[in-house]
């Protein structure tokens, strides 16, 4: 290399290194946090948990009345569930906007302050409750699939856990929870992490270009480290003070070495932070996606919901099945329910008289569903009875663990331009997710990558835990040492080690 350019490398990575070693240290020390608190969310488990049983209203129902009536909001979603103690019906229409609707099939204007307390109140009943104000995002709420739900009212619940709950103006729906200890780990957690301390002020638009623009940064800064590192490192023989390194400075000789041992680890960690941004778009397909309602046979509009669920409720709560919440669901064009309890398990059926209980679809019936997602022949089918490389769960408090990830699932492989592959679920009918190449990609670059997401070290903890905080603590020291030294820079100093202490005068 020319020794200009390679000057212009050295000051390159000496000056991102002190424009940098503050991020990389946070990104390493808040990641570890990440591994046992991750951001607040009230997943579907704690949601379940928390409804009480379904219970019919007193009041008459005219079901075809209200049939007719829910059909007439063209509907995307519909769910039964339980809003302050009460049976309330959630409806999510185009637009993705959601309301509530009472047993007439009317929208019920939007929660108050007094629906949210008694919202969280339904929830705590032993503790006491204090609304604290509406807000449209704060700390722990920003998560595009609340959008639309807000804004939110803020409720302190008073116990030990001193949990705060987020109540949705729109539906009245508790649709968060962060406990006091979420909430002050999180501080040096995913809050850190994600630099989220940017968002919601004047550099919130701004915040994903800047994440991806320190990425960036951060991985020249890495592999500039590594390729110096492997420049200045004698591989043969010993420099005069002895040591393999050249630096004689203390904080210099141990920044060389932790870079050799973890700057590829370094690199690896702040690129596949970077693919987790979708740079560019670089991970979106403009393929056509598979087509949910094709599945389906109809929409939930179309669809003939003949049968009130309330019988097949009741039937379920003779079995010992105690439901907390229904939705409505449409398979090979006939309507149906699927049943939910507390601890997430589910029963299926159709919406019209004597139509039998049933754990889950056929495999027959869910394949030839499922041909229906694209136009594209179906190149292999296959059911997993256990999780794989690409579908696989994670611990709910981390990121995407929220998600719902049931046993067995059908996996049909298409022969499009894209080789989608998508997973469907048994037990509702439904489509879980599509992966085509793009998202196959993502989950190499970045779950892989960033989280360790591999099956065998996973099942292997705590070798997963230890593994994952050994390599932290190698990127902790080099960004300290980083940081160090950056701050010496800074402070216009001799050079490490040497004695900046004028000498005295001889009396």
């Amino acid at each position: 290399m020319p020794p200009v350019l390679r000057r212009w490398v050295f000051l390159g990575h000496r000056w991102l290194g002190i424009g940098l070693a503050v991020f990389m240290l946070l990104w390493f020390v808040s990641g570890v946090v990440m591994l046992y608190v991750g951001y607040p969310k009230w997943t579907q488990a704690e949601r379940l948990a928390a409804l009480p049983p379904l219970a019919e209203p007193a009041a008459p129902l005219d079901w075809p009345r209200l049939a007719t009536a829910l059909a007439g909001q063209q509907p995307d979603a519909i769910r039964l569930t339980s809003v302050a103690g009460q049976p309330r019906l959630i409806v999510s229409g185009p637009g993705k906007r959601v309301r509530a609707l009472d047993w007439q099939g009317q929208s019920l204007p939007g929660a108050d302050a007094a629906a949210a307390l008694a919202a969280a109140q339904a929830l705590f009943p032993q503790s006491p409750v204090r609304e604290q104000g509406l807000v449209d995002e704060d700390a722990w709420t920003h998560s595009k699939a609340l959008d639309p739900l807000r804004p939110l009212y803020r409720v302190q619940v008073t116990h030990p856990a001193d949990t705060l709950l987020y109540v949705s103006a729109q539906t009245g729906e508790v649709v968060r929870d962060a406990s006091a200890l979420e909430r002050n780990w999180n501080w040096v957690g995913a809050w850190l992490h994600w630099l989220y301390p940017l968002r919601g002020g004047l550099l919130d638009a701004w915040w994903a270009d800047i994440v991806i623009t320190l990425s960036l940064l951060g991985c020249l800064l890495s592999v500039s480290g590594l390729w110096i590192g492997l420049l200045r490192w004698r591989m043969f023989g010993r420099f005069p003070n002895g040591s393999r390194s050249p630096y004689r400075p203390a904080w210099m000789r141990w920044h060389h070495w932790l870079g050799l041992g973890a700057g590829l680890l370094t690199l690896t960690w702040v690129f596949s932070g970077l693919m987790s941004m979708n740079p560019w778009k670089m991970f979106d397909s403009h393929a056509l996606k598979p087509r949910s309602q094709a599945m389906a046979g109809a929409s939930l509009a179309q669809a003939p919901f003949a049968l009130s669920p309330w019988p097949g409720i009741a039937s379920l709560a003779q079995q010992g099945f105690l439901a907390r919440e229904v939705h409505w669901r449409v398979i090979a064009g006939q309507g149906h329910y699927q049943a939910l309890d507390g601890m997430g398990r589910s029963r299926l059926w159709a919406a019209q008289a004597n139509a039998p209980m049933r754990l889950r679809l056929s495999a027959v019936e869910l394949e030839h569903a499922g041909q229906a997602l694209l136009p594209s022949k179906v190149a292999r089918a296959e059911w997993l009875s256990h999780y794989d490389f690409y579908y696989y769960s994670r611990a709910a408090h981390t990121m995407g663990g929220h998600q719902d990830k049931p046993l067995p699932v059908l996996r049909l492989q298409f022969a499009d331009a894209n080789a989608t592959w998508v997973h469907l679920d048994p037990y509702s009918g439904t489509l879980l997710n599509s992966l085509d190449q793009h998202g196959r990609l993502k989950r190499w670059l970045f779950a892989l990558l960033h989280s360790w997401d591999w099956l065998p070290l996973l099942s292997q903890r705590p070798l997963w835990d230890g593994v994952m905080i050994a390599a932290s603590l190698g990127g902790t020291g080099l960004s300290l040492t980083a940081l160090v030294i950056g701050w010496h820079r800074l402070r216009r100093r001799a050079p490490l080690g040497q004695n900046t202490h004028p000498a005295r005068k001889p009396a």
